[in-house]
């Protein structure tokens, strides 16, 4: 899956990312990250930071975090 969104259960701003994809009929996986900032070693490895959500878009070589800018590039180039 070249699509993976690491999201925090119940984190209002990871589901709306969430919806956004899933609108879009895009298949993705979802890491669930610990609720504590310093459990997030995977999101830290990945992204630089340990905040959600992080999408990683394998297939266009894209790493991106603030949901803003993650429903942007939803919206303007995996729609």
């Amino acid at each position: 899956m070249s699509i993976t969104l690491y999201a925090l259960d119940g984190c209002p701003w990871c589901e709306k990312v969430h919806d956004a994809l899933s609108e879009e009929g895009l298949e993705y996986e979802t890491v669930w990250t610990d609720g504590l900032h310093s459990e997030r070693d995977e999101v830290k490895r990945v992204s630089g930071q340990r905040a959600v959500p992080v999408l990683v878009d394998e297939e266009h070589g894209v790493t991106m975090n603030e949901s803003a800018n993650i429903l942007e590039y939803i919206d303007r180039t995996l729609a």
